[in-house]
């Protein structure tokens, strides 16, 4: 049986989302290497995010995001329960997906999701998404943006469903 590093268990865990015993059982079937474990785990992850598709999404937050009074960016993203909605997590997600929109400016959730990510161009914002959903164990839609720039002439609203 392959040893494995208590610390490698602990960045494992910390970047998936997973149990300690899950991490540790990734980390010996790949022999000790952090990045296939990760890699594994990564997939993993998304298989179960794509299972909670279909989970009904009510909670959430409404988010929002200026940049230097010119831009101003409002977006509603939904998840399962006010516990997950109130996370530290969550809030970050939805604090990056507005800054994304700020920076993109996507005609709707279909663009917004394939849009490489603004803070990591190697991955899209479906990914980033996916990534919070395997994290937190819950189905997470973004429901609808819009985006106002100052001088144009109107704004780009998406209220299309993820």
């Amino acid at each position: 049986m392959t040893e494995v590093n208590i610390s490698e268990i602990k960045r494992l865990r910390e970047l998936t989302g997973v149990g300690i015993t899950d991490a540790k059982k990734a980390l010996v079937e790949s022999g000790g290497n952090f990045d296939k474990a990760y890699a594994q785990m990564k997939e993993q992850g998304l298989a179960k995010a794509e299972a909670r598709g279909d989970r009904e999404a009510v909670a959430g937050l409404i988010g929002s995001y200026t940049h230097d009074g010119r831009i101003g960016v409002i977006a509603e993203v939904n998840c399962e329960t006010d516990f997950v909605a109130k996370t530290d997590e969550f809030k970050e997600l939805v604090k990056d997906l507005c800054l994304h929109i700020a920076a993109s400016w996507p005609e709707n959730e279909t663009e917004l999701l394939v849009q490489p990510f603004v803070k990591n161009p190697d991955q899209t914002v479906g990914d980033y998404v996916n990534e919070h959903i395997a994290k937190l164990g819950e189905n997470i839609i973004v429901k609808r943006f819009a985006r106002f720039e100052l001088g144009e002439t109107g704004q780009r609203t998406s209220l299309s469903r993820r």
